[in-house]
């Protein structure tokens, strides 16, 4: 009987294998992010899960679950201050109305963060 190779490496997946007694076993390691996945990771997260279910067990599989969703969450964070800002500039919410009125100022931030978390939502999250 030929001896098997204690280590291979699958290009068709891109994972390493041992040698564990008859079986090779998946070489998986944790990935080392420490960034937090927030709001925005979670709701894609749960998403790909249900939608996409092949690409979810992937970026498990390869260890990059993690990053993928801090990034999109980063991203969407700064996505969201840009449309907010860019809806402020256009609808003419100022540092002015807000001393002037407040409880009007809060009213027109609240609405345009709703949109904008809406406009989030349907670009970057349930895609």
């Amino acid at each position: 009987m030929d001896k098997l190779k204690k280590h291979i490496y699958d290009g068709n997946n891109g994972l390493h294998y041992t040698l564990v007694g008859d079986y090779y076993i998946p070489d998986l390691k944790l990935p080392e992010e420490s960034r937090p996945i927030g709001r925005y990771g979670r709701l894609h997260r749960e998403y790909v899960k249900q939608e996409h279910p092949a690409r979810y067990r992937s970026l498990i599989l390869i260890g990059k679950l993690w990053t993928y969703l801090a990034d999109l969450n980063e991203q969407a964070e700064e996505r969201l201050d840009l449309i907010m800002e860019q809806m402020k500039a256009a609808e003419g919410v100022t540092e002015e109305l807000k001393a002037r009125n407040q409880l009007e100022w809060v009213g027109q931030m609240n609405n345009i963060r709703n949109r904008a978390e809406e406009i989030i939502k349907s670009e970057m999250i349930y895609l």
